[in-house]
């Protein structure tokens, strides 16, 4: 057995996270080789709902947040323009999640497969001394949830944030309180009366807490980074919101430790970044978000030359695969690729086409190709199949290109002998 090499240490600084976008324009921060591994540090682009929970005596997320009338460490928080005027920072309006990277692979050219294995993952503990060593989350109920519009009690409409707590012991999370959320006044003197914008500080005097919510109530821990993916080709700067061909945010729980995601390179060294971490969330992430948490992930990169793809499971993979122990997955979008589909804005085009009827025809067609491609099968003999065999889950249905996963499980195949 080989010996793997201690991995690289990728930590969570201003200089090393991005904010709202991926963009092929930038400059890789780490550079690794097929086979290496780096342990990666992500910070919530949630913490600012619990600064004192999640922000409060941590240096670099102190470092990261810094938003004054003065100064704020990071002006460019999203894919819009980046030509004033602005009403609350450049780069406003498209894209909201904090991602740590990019990280390039040495030889990852366009039509290669770069292979993402989640070794481990942790979550980042408070440093304030009230909370040492714990660990916290936020999911609001936002305007950009499923529920936000059939909502039977008054206020209505209204967005709600719900404070977790991890317990790593029993793998668990648990509610700790929830405050309805008023409109909050950035240090730039925009008012927000909706959750519109990342990291806007919550002053917690203008809001109202509900203690002791959701008791006796514990909730499965999934840890997971919701957002994983390299950088498209089409246009410079792409919002983080919609996932696309190259992954992004598909917010799947299944992308969990021992998960292996491949991913077809659309620039040279693919530009890999990762962010947006999950305590818990279930299939639809239905309220707009999951547990929003800070995550540290252990990750190998394996690339896979175009050369070499053919007569294997990645032969004609022009979208993400999810292979865990037990299953392959599929991802199916309202639109496969909505940045060639959607011209000539398809930034703003893709927030007017959410579908799960087209994401779930999207999963068929990808699932369908992958089991003739990768499996043999004739096409009556892979529709039958996915029929009897195959789950589609709804991933999410707030991130504008809605998603369902087609998943096969491998043990269908214990009595085929291999391609």
């Amino acid at each position: 057995m080989t010996a793997h090499r201690p991995p690289h240490h990728l930590p969570a600084t201003p200089e090393t996270v991005h904010w709202g976008y991926f963009s092929h324009t930038l400059k890789p921060v780490l550079t690794l080789k097929s086979g290496e591994r780096a342990v990666i540090e992500t910070i919530t682009h949630h913490a600012n709902d619990d600064h004192a929970r999640m922000i409060a005596g941590d240096p670099a997320a102190e470092a990261i947040f810094r938003w004054t009338k003065e100064t704020k460490t990071l002006r460019r928080r999203g894919a819009g323009a980046t030509e004033p005027p602005f009403g609350a920072g450049s780069g406003e309006g498209l894209g909201v999640h904090l991602l740590t990277g990019p990280i390039a692979i040495e030889g990852a050219e366009p039509g290669d497969i770069i292979e993402v294995r989640v070794i481990d993952m942790w979550p980042r503990p408070s440093a304030n001394p009230a909370y040492a060593g714990r660990f916290f989350g936020s999911n609001p109920s936002a305007n950009w949830g499923f529920q936000y519009n059939d909502l039977i009690e008054e206020p209505k409409p209204r967005e709600v944030v719900t404070i977790y707590e991890l317990d790593m012991a029993e793998a668990s999370v648990k509610a700790l309180y929830s405050y309805r959320w008023t409109p909050q006044t950035d240090p730039d003197g925009i008012v927000h009366p909706t959750i519109d914008y990342p990291g806007v500080p919550v002053d917690h005097a203008t809001v109202t807490k509900r203690e002791n919510v959701l008791q006796g109530i514990r909730v499965p821990a999934r840890l997971h980074f919701g957002t994983m993916g390299l950088a498209p080709a089409e246009v410079d700067f792409v919002s983080t919101i919609p996932p696309n061909y190259t992954g992004g945010n598909m917010d799947d729980w299944r992308i969990a430790k021992g998960a292996r995601v491949y991913y077809p390179v659309a620039v040279a060294g693919g530009l890999f970044s990762c962010g947006d971490a999950h305590a818990a969330q279930g299939d639809s992430e239905l309220s707009g978000t999951a547990i929003e948490i800070s995550l540290t992930g252990e990750f190998e990169f394996v690339l896979h030359k175009k050369g070499a793809l053919e007569g294997t499971i990645l032969e004609g993979l022009n979208h993400p695969l999810l292979e865990t122990e037990a299953l392959w997955s599929v991802y199916g979008f309202s639109v496969p690729n909505y940045l060639t589909e959607l011209a000539p804005d398809p930034q703003a085009e893709i927030l007017k086409r959410s579908s799960l009827d087209a994401a779930m025809r999207d999963a068929f067609r990808k699932l369908r190709r992958f089991l003739m491609t990768a499996h043999g099968l004739s096409e009556d003999e892979a529709i039958s199949l996915m029929s009897v065999a195959a789950d589609f889950s709804v991933t999410q249905v707030v991130d504008a290109n809605w998603g369902v996963t087609g998943s096969i499980p491998k043990a269908v195949f214990a009595g085929r002998a291999a391609r």
